[in-house]
């Protein structure tokens, strides 16, 4: 009796997304919980271990997703944090929508057991990428002129939970900093990197974003405290088919952070000055990987280390950008991080891991 009430109280996650920020923290997290069997989903796949497997699969292609994923019937959670990069905010939305309709519509049909899909989104939601916005953004503020893929992502799974046992939730974090290789989203990774250039050519750190940049509020989602937010709105029922801000639940000026971040690498800081990392780092390869081999480094290209266009993107926010986080609060969820804190804390994992020197 007892092993059956044991097995029924087992969940299976599928994690969509594996090896990104989001998704490689979610599967760490979801490793150190007893009660779930990991299952995660991504182009390149990954090495399967004791209760955590993997699968890969060009989720673009419905025929592909079904073949790969028609299979898992044992599935109880879909943590959905995938996201195919593209050069505009309109051809965002065709590819990103399709990886998630592709994946639901392969396992939920065969999911006897499902319970819940989880989707992450971001700061989009609020129009945050096209200019200053309201500010703080919250759940219940109107939607902004398309095209938005996070909007749509949210209307299929809107449209599709109507008359079904499962329930979805929705997570907004800000700008979700954790490790990740190869990942063109990756805040930490992009200042890591360009510290580590900036010590090696023997020149100070400078703030490369607009002026006002420099001087605007922010705030940063740690990823492994999204990862336990995630986990929370998942299984919680007062959660059901609702909508989150996370956040790590402090604000920050660059003007104020940027100088300690020097200081960790024991640089100098130099005034400001507005440049494109994009542009100006282009020719740093050959550099980097005499700087692997000088320093003992894992073998990562340059590329896998590069999020330049990113760090551009961030770096221009000339205005505020935060959200308000009290909503999950309200509904149970009391996890902060010291953004801080977490900037330093990334940086020493990336030097355990030897990926900067």
């Amino acid at each position: 009796m007892m092993d059956t009430i044991a097995a029924e109280a087992r969940k299976t996650a599928l994690v969509v997304g594996a090896n990104g920020v989001i998704g490689r923290n979610l599967m760490d997290y979801l490793a150190t919980l007893p009660d779930w069997d990991i299952i995660g989903v991504s182009r390149c796949g990954g090495e399967s271990s004791g209760r955590v497997r993997y699968i890969a699969a060009d989720l673009l292609d419905p025929l592909e997703s079904r073949e790969k994923l028609s299979g898992l019937t044992e599935v109880t959670h879909i943590f959905y944090a995938a996201y195919q990069d593209r050069p505009t905010w309109a051809e965002l939305v065709p590819p990103n929508l399709a990886m998630l309709v592709n994946t639901v519509e392969a396992v939920e049909p065969v999911a006897a057991k499902l319970r819940h899909i989880s989707l992450m989104q971001g700061y989009k939601v609020y129009g945050a990428h096209l200019g200053p916005f309201k500010t703080p953004a919250r759940e219940s503020d109107a939607d902004h002129m398309p095209p938005e893929f996070n909007i749509d992502q949210q209307k299929f799974l809107e449209h599709r939970q109507q008359g079904k046992e499962w329930t979805w939730s929705a997570l907004r974090p800000s700008v979700v900093c954790g490790f990740a290789l190869g990942n063109p989203m990756n805040l930490a990774m992009v200042i890591a990197v360009y510290a580590s250039i900036s010590k090696e050519l023997g020149i100070p750190l400078r703030f490369p974003g607009k002026p006002g940049a420099y001087h605007s509020l922010l705030e940063m989602t740690d990823a492994g405290l999204l990862a336990k937010a995630t986990v929370w709105a998942a299984t919680d029922e007062r959660c059901a088919n609702q909508a989150f801000n996370i956040t790590n639940g402090d604000l920050f000026r660059w003007n104020e952070l940027w100088p300690k971040i020097a200081a960790y690498f024991e640089l100098e800081v130099a005034p400001p000055l507005p440049m494109s990392l994009d542009v100006v780092m282009q020719d740093k390869e050959a550099l980097w990987d005499a700087m692997v081999q000088k320093y003992g480094l894992e073998n990562n290209s340059y590329s896998s280390v590069s999020s330049w266009r990113f760090g551009d993107f961030v770096f221009s926010w000339d205005y505020d950008f935060f959200a308000d986080g009290s909503k999950a609060r309200r509904a149970g969820f009391h996890e902060f991080v010291d953004t801080e804190s977490m900037f330093l804390n990334i940086f020493e994992d990336f030097r355990r891991r030897k990926v900067i020197p």
